[in-house]
């Protein structure tokens, strides 16, 4: 049970794009957005290189569970325009 609540994180040399599996509703919101980033089909099925760092920014942002979080590798999550990384996630997760 306790690999559920485990937090994978899938890097490019400009982002991390992390996941946690418990805290996904499955609303499709990445696979929608992005399906040539979130492919469930594919081994990681995450791969955060086939994007610019605008678009994953905001696809992530649309997760509505805050299963999906990012972490820019230049420091913070605030996306270029300031606007927040994701309503649905509480502080500090």
């Amino acid at each position: 049970m306790s690999g559920e609540s485990e937090r994978k994180a899938y890097r490019t040399e400009l982002i991390t794009v992390t996941f946690e599996a418990r805290r996904c509703l499955h609303a499709a919101e990445c696979v929608h957005g992005l399906p040539e980033v979130f492919d469930t089909a594919k081994r990681p099925w995450i791969q955060p290189g086939n994007a610019t760092v605008e678009r994953l920014v905001d696809v992530v942002g649309r997760c509505p569970s805050g299963a999906l979080q990012y972490a820019l590798v230049a420091g913070g999550t605030e996306p270029p325009d300031g606007s927040p990384r994701s309503p649905a996630a509480p502080p500090g997760r």
